[in-house]
């Protein structure tokens, strides 16, 4: 058995320590907004955060999220960063076939985080480990200037 806190809530859950953690944040509780995409950590579409930094959950045993915070797409909203990250989403139009979109606001989140007015390079580099097949990077990058321009108002 192995407890973690999951979107804020503690959870207790009952599989092996080497069982990646998108496996059992998908299979055993039920939260299936983080996708599985090469399993290999090379395209961000699985990632969450680990007490705050993302983190790949195809390749993170859920040993290494044991006593800690795991964030999901599905809590990320409840954050200020991830409301507003999400607004922004919205508001410029950024998925098209949407797969890998929860990944990329995962890691838009904890750019925004750690850099509240991020430089285009600044976004490229945080947002390199995140494949997008459709080519969204463009709206990827103006829905990130637009969040850090909500974010620096206070809105």
């Amino acid at each position: 058995m192995t407890t973690l806190t999951v979107n804020g809530k503690k959870v207790t859950v009952d599989a092996a320590p080497d069982s990646p953690l998108l496996w059992v944040l998908r299979e055993d509780l039920q939260l299936t907004g983080t996708k599985f995409g090469c399993g290999m950590a090379l395209c961000g579409a699985c990632t969450v955060h680990l007490d705050g930094q993302p983190v790949r959950s195809c390749s993170t045993p859920l040993s290494m999220a044991a006593g800690k915070k795991v964030t999901t797409i599905e809590g990320v909203g409840a954050t200020p960063t991830g409301k507003v990250v999400q607004a922004a989403w919205a508001t410029v139009d950024v998925p098209q076939c949407g797969y890998c979109q929860s990944g990329q606001i995962m890691s838009a989140c904890a750019l925004l985080a750690k850099n509240k007015s991020p430089k285009d390079t600044d976004i490229d580099d945080a947002m390199s480990g995140n494949i997008c097949r459709c080519g969204t990077y463009n709206q990827v990058r103006a829905a990130i200037h637009d969040a850090a321009g909500h974010l620096a108002k206070g809105v």
